[in-house]
């Protein structure tokens, strides 16, 4: 009997979330509206200039395997935290949420992740992350059994980032696919695929990944290509699925020749857009692991991240089960 539905895999990071204006992201030469690598130095100096601020346990595909859980489905965890007080709180949180996580924490080097979250009055987030302990993710931390026993593995493209966990992914995927299950992943952000679009690529044409997220800036970085049609054809035929969102104009699911084109559902005000591509993978996973059919996963996806967006923070504070119980998705 399967264990889990969706087991994700990525940076174990301690979100600290703040408002501020744009004039600020340009005056600390900020990148606006994306993911960008801090040291140690620049993750303090920013600190000290955070006005109030959040704290909450995020990473892309912690947010995304509380968001599964949030639903109702079985859900675990694979991060690398160290011993301190943040890998407690984020340790916690997961563990809260339902969410299964038992990697071994990482003793006396380097502290536990951290991001800056800044965030404009346009509901874009710019963060700004210090990886620590993250970079020391490895194949020593991947737990076979959990692995063997979860319907989809599904990582985040920022695990390219630290060298040792593309070993720890590919570890994952070898198990997966000699037990019957398949895997996952996230493009994560342009600049990412930037950094990493030829290894991204032989993932999906490999056979390494059976299903991918992006948005649409990212397929249409993957691609290198400012024509949309002309990404999602070639993203049909390097991977079996794939679901690509569009913002307000809600996703495409794109399986071979087929296109399930899905509505957002209406947001009264974008107050943060922190997490919004990991609810949506959370919501798609659950529908997809519990056998629903493509419109149905979409659709779960977008109320996911939908109800993400109109907060502050990445994890939803309502119950995803019972809004999705609403409107009839479950």
């Amino acid at each position: 009997m399967t264990t889990f539905d969706v087991l994700t895999v990525g940076n174990a990071i301690v979100d600290i979330i703040s408002s501020c204006p744009d004039s600020f992201i340009e005056e600390n030469d900020i990148v606006k509206g994306a993911m960008n690598l801090v040291d140690a130095e620049r993750a303090q100096l920013l600190y000290k200039k955070m006005g109030p601020a959040l704290e909450a346990s995020g990473g892309s595909a912690g947010n995304t395997a509380a968001g599964v859980a949030n639903l109702g489905g079985k859900a675990a965890y694979f991060g690398k935290v160290a011993r301190d007080q943040l890998g407690d709180i984020f340790a916690h949180d997961i563990h809260a949420q339902g969410v299964h996580f038992e990697t071994k924490p990482l003793e006396g080097a380097q502290p536990t992740a951290r991001s800056m979250i800044f965030v404009t009055p346009d509901g874009e987030r710019s963060m700004n992350t210090y990886l620590g302990a993250c970079v020391e993710l490895g194949p020593e931390d991947v737990d076979a059994s959990v692995v063997a026993q979860s319907k989809v593995t599904y990582f985040e493209g920022y695990l390219w980032d630290p060298p040792r966990a593309k070993d720890a992914i590919r570890e994952c995927a070898r198990i997966a696919h000699e037990n019957g299950r398949e895997v996952s992943m996230t493009l994560s952000d342009s600049f990412c695929v930037g950094r990493y679009r030829d290894e991204f690529l032989d993932l999906m044409r490999s056979g390494t990944v059976d299903i991918v997220f992006a948005n649409r800036a990212e397929a249409l970085a993957l691609y290198e290509t400012e024509d949309f049609e002309a990404a999602l054809s070639a993203i049909a035929r390097d991977c079996k699925l794939a679901a690509v969102t569009m913002s307000e104009e809600g996703s495409v699911i794109v399986r071979g020749d087929e296109r399930t084109y899905v509505p957002a559902i209406p947001v009264d005000k974008v107050v943060d857009t922190t997490g919004a591509g990991d609810l949506y993978a959370s919501g798609f996973l659950f529908g997809y692991t519990t056998g629903r059919d493509l419109a149905t996963c979409g659709a779960l996806g977008s109320l996911a991240a939908g109800i993400v967006i109109q907060q502050i923070g990445p994890r939803p504070r309502l119950s995803l089960k019972d809004e999705a119980r609403k409107i009839g998705l479950i």
